[in-house]
């Protein structure tokens, strides 16, 4: 994926992730290892292939007992964020919606605006790119879409990387400037497309940055370029 930065609008984006890092790093600064990739140094994550592209909400039906799902499952909706407290919880429901896709039911455009809806409405801590990055591009899309694929989502956990919690523990303060947490989420990704029947699945692991102010419901701040443990 081509670097944003060439854009009329680069300069802002690359503020904007210098911004979510701060946020992130004001809990992680002791950190160096994490630290690297926090600070958004311009490398953003690896396109999705068409068999790895990400993206919309899953419903359990649409996966068949083998852990691919149907074919002729029911199109799936666009992802709704949900409305809680715990970044935890959220970050679980966002790895879960940035890993599933249907283009039976909705365009990529759609997709992507659904996305941004999970976005923090704190535009110096929302970081569009890097969700963008995650979703197949219009031409991708368009390929896939000749072919029904579709892909669901299952969580196994979610957790705060073990520097994250270290760090938090030791200055709890820091969390306050933006309530910017690191959520790491594992779990896998079922893809199926038409005269595909067993269709594919492969683990999937990310790590998110989740805003969660007290007197506000959590919301994405973005995706981390590298996982954190």
């Amino acid at each position: 994926m081509s670097s944003r930065s060439s854009n009329p609008g680069g300069a802002s984006s690359v503020r904007r992730r210098a911004l979510l890092g701060t946020a992130v790093l004001a809990v992680l600064v002791a950190l160096a290892g994490l630290a690297a990739y926090l600070t958004r140094d311009g490398r953003g994550p690896t396109k999705p292939s068409a068999t790895q592209a990400t993206s919309a909400s899953p419903s359990a039906s649409a996966v068949s007992p083998s852990g691919s799902p149907s074919p002729s499952a029911r199109p799936a909706a666009l992802p709704v964020p949900p409305d809680t407290h715990d970044p935890i919880v959220f970050g679980k429901a966002a790895a879960t919606a940035l890993w599933s896709y249907d283009t039976r039911a909705y365009s990529q455009a759609e997709l992507l605006a659904s996305l941004h809806g999970w976005l923090t409405n704190e535009s110096e801590y929302a970081d569009p790119d890097s969700v963008d990055a995650v979703v197949p591009s219009p031409v991708l899309w368009k390929n896939m879409a000749a072919n029904g694929q579709f892909a669901t989502a299952t969580v196994n956990e979610g957790h705060f990387p073990d520097a994250f919690t270290q760090a938090l523990q030791a200055d709890p303060g820091t969390i306050t400037q933006a309530y910017v947490y690191a959520v790491t989420v594992s779990g896998k990704q079922s893809i199926a497309w038409r005269g595909s029947p067993a269709g594919g699945a492969e683990n999937r692991v990310t790590t998110l940055a989740v805003q969660c102010r007290p007197d506000h419901s959590c919301a994405l701040a973005g995706v981390m370029p590298s996982v954190a443990p």
